[in-house]
């Protein structure tokens, strides 16, 4: 899985073509929501006090944490399909990680990524854009991603 990701986000599949050139330089939280609500039917809430993003104010596609819990680094947590999160927070524990699922079994299967360039990298927004559109397209109805696939 984390193969096919990489490789989408790398050479790219069309997915997330032109979010490049809507990110502005401004701060985290202004650069995940450019992206975010780039996507049809995605709203801006909050949740345990931290920006959420959702497909249709129900679905959660992406949070924003100003200072990941484990952290203090900024992230943002993503659903993901089982066992990506895991592959990917292996494969490059300085950028990814997995969130600490919740005691109902929330977060279980989600991804962290985070926001900063601390462990000295800059963010690639492009590979944010992907990130949110996989999570995307994990949560949100066929009709949200049909219409996505139009634009």
């Amino acid at each position: 899985m984390w193969a096919t990701f990489r490789a989408a986000v790398t050479v790219g599949d069309g997915v997330g073509v032109g979010l490049q050139s809507r990110v502005m330089d401004r701060n985290e939280l202004n650069e995940v929501r450019k992206i975010a609500l780039g996507l049809p039917g995605v709203t801006e809430g909050m949740s345990h006090r931290s920006p959420c993003f959702y497909v249709q104010n129900k679905k959660p596609v992406c949070y924003f944490h100003e200072t990941s819990r484990s952290s203090g680094r900024p992230a943002i947590w993503c659903p993901f399909p089982s066992g990506v999160n895991r592959e990917m927070a292996e494969s490059e524990p300085e950028r990814f990680f997995e969130p600490t699922p919740s005691a109902s079994g929330v977060f279980g299967n989600w991804l962290g990524v985070y926001l900063d360039t601390s462990v000295g990298h800059e963010v690639d927004w492009t590979e944010i854009a992907v990130i949110i559109d996989r999570a995307f397209r994990h949560v949100a109805p066929k009709r949200l991603i049909a219409q996505l696939d139009e634009q």
